[in-house]
């Protein structure tokens, strides 16, 4: 894969995401992880999982949720990349992380996730942050571990037989948790 052009920190806006960004989120998510539009990004699961990576139910819900944020990295003018903070307590969860395959490979996935850990930590007074990926994406994985998370060994089964996390491609898919203390 190219290295696309890294954009400044300072062409880029964060903000909340509202209910008119479904549709954009969504085809955002799939794009980056689904299908042969993910696979110029480095972040593709489309070997392992068919199907769905999310819709517009689950984005919506996260937007309403009380305790989570969906957070929209803008570009241009367009939206580039997003990503779900949830308030647990004395932490909170990383999730729906995307950035458009067209940008992968540019930095941007670290601006972001260096401003999730920000956000979490002065808004909800977050201690750490928790993520589950999935243990077949050792690349992730790695990526994830070079910017301070551990793997945990903690395991959750993928949920075969709900259509609506996806088609698995194998029988082996499990998440782990990895966790990274937010100093």
């Amino acid at each position: 894969m190219d290295t696309a052009p890294r954009p400044h920190p300072a062409e880029l806006t964060f903000r909340d995401a509202s209910i008119a960004d479904v549709d954009a989120l969504v085809a955002l998510v799939e794009s980056a992880y689904r299908g042969d539009s993910s696979r110029t990004g480095w972040t593709t699961e489309a070997d392992i999982l068919e199907g769905q990576r999310t819709d517009p139910q689950e984005v919506a819900e996260v937007i309403e949720s009380p305790v989570s944020r969906l957070m929209v990295v803008e570009h241009e003018g367009a939206i580039a990349a997003c990503c779900q903070l949830q308030d647990r307590g004395d932490h909170a969860y990383f999730g729906m992380f995307a950035v458009s395959p067209a940008l992968q490979g540019a930095g941007l996935g670290k601006t972001i996730i260096a401003e999730a850990e920000r956000v979490a930590r002065t808004t909800w007074g977050a201690r750490a942050l928790h993520m589950t990926v999935l243990t077949a994406r050792e690349d992730l994985i790695a990526w994830y571990v070079r910017r301070g998370y551990r793997r945990t060994g903690k395991m959750t089964p993928f949920p075969y037989g709900n259509e609506r996390f996806g088609l698995p491609q194998r029988d082996d898919l499990e998440f782990e948790l990895l966790v990274k203390e937010l100093d």
